[in-house]
């Protein structure tokens, strides 16, 4: 998150950037706390409850602190995430963040499920393979595996 204020807000100091990068987070929480609209893609809470029958499911993140908690608490979802880790908790990148879950939980046969060449980058450095998620917001140049929808998860992995 520090790398995106940096380049959003490359005229302020770096107080001023961490500033507003704060607030930013404060006012997306609160927009996130009373928001009624269902926040995720087709099937993707069928497709975790299935999936968490053969293996576990964890999130990484670049968000801030209490943002991946309160996001499972609106979608419904935190009964099927076994562990998550954020850039807000560590200060870390996503590719540090997501070593850490490997570590904690001890894992051994892992896959990341990202849409952006950030996620893809993450897992360069975390050593794991990268599924590239078509239907999401970016672009990647290489990727292991890549799905149209989350449910073909559903055949591709586990």
């Amino acid at each position: 998150m520090d790398v995106i204020a940096d380049h959003l807000f490359s005229d302020a100091d770096e107080m001023r950037r961490k500033l507003i990068l704060e607030k930013c987070c404060e006012y997306e929480h609160l927009a996130l706390e009373e928001t009624t609209d269902n926040l995720l893609y087709p099937d993707v809470k069928e497709t975790l409850k299935k999936l968490t029958e053969k293996c576990c499911l964890f999130i990484v993140s670049n968000c801030q602190s209490g943002y991946i908690e309160l996001f499972m608490e609106k979608a419904d979802v935190k009964k099927y995430i076994t562990d998550f880790e954020c850039f807000g908790n560590t200060g870390k990148s996503k590719g540090e963040n997501i070593k850490l879950v490997i570590a904690r939980n001890s894992l051994e046969d892992v896959i990341y499920v990202g849409d952006t060449q950030g996620d893809y980058e993450a897992t360069v450095l975390a050593g794991i393979p990268f599924v590239f998620a078509k239907y999401g917001f970016g672009k990647v140049d290489d990727y292991n595996l890549a799905i149209n929808q989350i449910k073909e998860l559903l055949n591709s992995v586990c």
